[in-house]
């Protein structure tokens, strides 16, 4: 192995294992908006201009369409999402984002965009 990927892969495995260490703070701040991770992902995926049909969002996530269901009606019981007939095919359903989506998707993204203090500290070294 070289020295740029032992570099990278020693890199790669202290962010990783931060990315893991710093998880319950994102799964708190999911759980204080009654979301879950796959809600998290599912505001991420959606827009509030264009519908993503359902069935597309199980094939892009690589599961069953009942699961894209059952995270679009909980997102839609709290006001984040909607869901409509397909203009061109009614039989297909779309989600789209609501303003209330829109605002707690953008929350969630500053919120987890943040640096969190510890890892603010790091040396200039590290962080370069």
């Amino acid at each position: 192995m070289t020295s740029d990927a032992r570099l990278a892969a020693t890199a790669w495995s202290r962010f990783f294992d931060y990315i893991v260490r710093s998880g319950p703070g994102r799964e708190a701040s999911l759980n204080a908006r009654g979301l879950t991770p796959n809600d998290s992902r599912a505001l991420h995926a959606l827009d509030s201009r264009e519908g993503r049909p359902l069935g597309a969002l199980a094939r892009a996530w690589g599961c069953d369409p009942s699961n894209v269901t059952f995270i679009v009606d909980r997102l839609e019981r709290l006001g984040l999402c909607r869901r409509l007939a397909d203009a061109t095919d009614r039989r297909v359903r779309l989600a789209l984002l609501t303003p209330k989506g829109v605002a707690t998707r953008d929350a969630l993204q500053r919120e987890f965009r943040t640096a969190p203090a510890d890892f603010a500290a790091l040396p200039d070294a590290d962080l370069k």
